[in-house]
């Protein structure tokens, strides 16, 4: 990746891959106040950013269409923007209708950069996999800088700070961001051929039918682990937080998301080096014990179950992704990177739902977490069925 631009693009497609992952977060952590703020149960504070999820998936496909048919910088350009200002106003709600509406136009701003930034990321690095698992560590951090500062906000200042002071960093990479498109030093133009997949139109269409079972079900856990960590660990390992309040749980779940993101660099490496549906498989049975353990474990079992099923959650997006570059038109990588996320943020956005319905409902988190074993096993079922042929690096094929 020797390419100025190259590098600028992986650098600003990695924080932005960290900024599209703020918003839920920080909501997960500020719902810990919110609760008695407005005198709501958990899963009712908890549905208030449900539209706000589904949109984020939903809008991803137009947003992935205008990434092919007009620019991808300059989409890349109205999610800074969009994002940061949806952001602020979250912070400055006062009602929780307020709430539901600028987290909806958050969500929709933010779903710009899956499709887009992923899209545009391929188009100028070589080694696909280790990019894209090198970009997956940053989506990790997001959630861990979410945790850590929406704690910290939240505690020292109050929960709107905790939306505010990252909307207004948002803007301003996007100042600079625009800076740098304008002066030419980032830009669309495609600096990589496409390596040949050999796989015939049935084995695509199987895939395609395969990648959209297996990424639903990768998405309803992911949704679901986020309200529910922070959550589970304020009550189950209330000796294990070093801060009392919002900011103790925010440290644990920050923790959980660093250690994920060193997995998902790792996972990224092994695509380009491994058959696609072997890592992907091993990255579903993986969370599949450890689901079950985190349903109804305690204490230090609870933390490395955390640990571990998160981390092969987020294992298998650098492999996901790379699928999608593999088999897509380039010309329609950014909307198929869109559809892709219509399942992986759209419907699966119910699973925050799911998660809130469920804890109101038995009081606690043992069915949901048996629900999400489940969902681990009919990924790894379903995986099966994928295309079984080698991964073709970028420079054998000539690039």
């Amino acid at each position: 990746m020797s390419d100025p631009s190259a590098r600028l693009t992986l650098g600003f497609s990695c924080v932005g891959h960290t900024f599209s992952h703020l918003m839920a977060p920080t909501f997960f952590v500020v719902a810990l106040a919110l609760e008695g703020e407005f005198g709501l149960t958990h899963g009712e504070v908890v549905s208030l950013i449900v539209l706000g999820n589904i949109m984020y998936g939903v809008a991803a496909p137009a947003a992935g269409w205008l990434g092919d048919k007009w620019s991808a910088a300059g989409m890349m350009g109205v999610y800074y923007f969009g994002l940061g200002v949806g952001m602020i106003l979250t912070g400055a709600s006062q009602t929780p209708a307020q709430l539901v509406g600028f987290l909806t136009l958050t969500g929709i701003f933010g779903s710009i950069y899956h499709p887009v930034g992923f899209a545009w990321l391929v188009s100028q690095v070589e080694k696909r996999g280790q990019a894209l698992g090198v970009n997956g560590v940053f989506g990790s951090i997001g959630p861990s800088i979410a945790a850590l500062t929406a704690g910290v906000l939240t505690d020292a200042v109050s929960w709107r700070a905790a939306f505010i002071v990252p909307g207004v960093l948002i803007v301003l990479t996007g100042v600079a961001f625009v800076f740098m498109l304008r002066r030419g030093a980032v830009h669309d133009r495609p600096t990589v051929t496409d390596a040949p997949h050999g796989a015939s139109r049935h084995e695509i269409v199987r895939a395609v039918i395969v990648l959209a079972t297996t990424m639903l079900c990768t998405g309803l856990i992911y949704q679901s682990t986020g309200p529910a960590l922070p959550k589970m660990f304020s009550e189950r390992l209330a000796d294990w937080l070093a801060f009392d309040g919002v900011l103790g749980a925010g440290v644990l779940v920050a923790v959980v998301y660093v250690v994920a993101g060193g997995f998902q660099v790792l996972a990224g490496r092994m695509c380009d080096r491994w058959p696609l549906r072997r890592v992907y498989l091993l990255a579903f049975i993986a969370q599949v014990p450890f689901l079950i353990l985190a349903a109804g474990a305690g204490g230090g079992a609870l933390m490395f179950a955390a640990l571990v099923m998160v981390s092969a959650n987020q294992a298998a997006l650098p492999v996901e992704n790379t699928l999608v570059a593999r088999y897509a038109p380039k010309d329609w990588r950014a909307l198929a990177y869109g559809l892709k996320f219509i399942l992986a943020f759209g419907f699966s956005g119910l699973g925050v739902w799911m998660e809130g319905y469920i804890y109101d409902a038995t009081g606690g988190m043992h069915a949901l977490f048996m629900v999400l074993a489940a969902l681990a096993f009919t990924g790894f079922v379903i995986s099966w069925m994928l295309p079984g042929d080698r991964p073709v690096s970028l420079e054998r094929a000539g690039t």
